[in-house]
């Protein structure tokens, strides 16, 4: 569409934190967005890179120790504008590592500390048990959200951060004691949820979508036709298929 509005997303050091496909939720707001008749720009920005110019909509995802100790360094150096998108509203989902990163701090296995840069009020412990399987999570806001966890952080939330949602099992979620997964803060989404999240969470990647065109163009206006809205349903179905198989499997 020609005459298509425009919303631009960053997709946040996708070299080096895209554990388990997490670049696929890129993927499914771009599809999402054309879809409903906006036109979908998306920069991945790298350590070094230049930073766009207007951002509606930031995408971060997981990556192994070795993936952080490379992106740390240039995360730091954009820590005051990020805390800075994050206070004015612009909606962010960030998965595993960078969910951490977001946070106050790690503290390692070893007790060494990295710091975060603290868009969301908590806290990781480094522990020697992992976290991991399909899971099944219960948010207030978006229902059940199914995911894939892999973490032997443990994440603590501060006193009045909102969990993403909450698990019935022990030892699964942001710590395997509370019964909680993830944390909203604003229009902030941290979880450890991978898989990709948005393929099996539409209802997510909708709330991203719409608040980023709320917030730039004051109104959210699908402009989708008949065939776009035929191709939305056949990608709800398919996602609602991928969720119960999910369910049903442990790992």
């Amino acid at each position: 569409m020609t005459d298509a509005k425009p919303i631009d997303i960053v997709s946040l050091y996708p070299k080096d934190m895209n554990i388990y496909g997490d670049s696929g939720n890129v993927l499914v707001v771009r599809r999402r967005l054309e879809l409903r008749g906006y036109e979908a720009r998306i920069h991945a920005y790298n350590q070094g890179d230049r930073w766009p110019d207007h951002v509606d909509l930031i995408l971060g995802g997981g990556g192994q120790d070795t993936g952080q100790k490379k992106i740390i360094r240039d995360f730091f150096e954009r820590a005051e504008l990020l805390r800075s998108l994050a206070s004015d509203g612009v909606p962010m989902l960030m998965i595993c590592g960078l969910y951490q990163l977001f946070g106050e701090y790690f503290e390692t296995v070893d007790g060494s500390r990295l710091d975060g840069i603290g868009v969301i009020g908590a806290y990781t412990v480094g522990r020697d048990v992992r976290m991991i399987g399909n899971l099944v999570e219960h948010s207030d806001d978006f229902g059940d959200v199914i995911g894939y966890e892999n973490h032997s952080g443990q994440t603590f939330l501060r006193e009045g951060v909102s969990p993403l949602g909450r698990v019935d099992q022990d030892g699964r979620g942001n710590n395997g004691e509370d019964h909680t997964e993830g944390a909203r803060v604003n229009n902030v989404i941290g979880t450890y949820m991978h898989g990709s999240l948005l393929p099996k969470n539409p209802a997510i990647a909708d709330f991203l979508i719409r608040t980023a065109a709320e917030r730039r163009y004051g109104s959210f206006e699908d402009q989708g036709d008949d065939a776009m809205r035929a191709e939305l349903a056949r990608l709800d179905v398919a996602a609602a298929e991928a969720r119960r198989v999910a369910a049903s499997r442990p790992r």
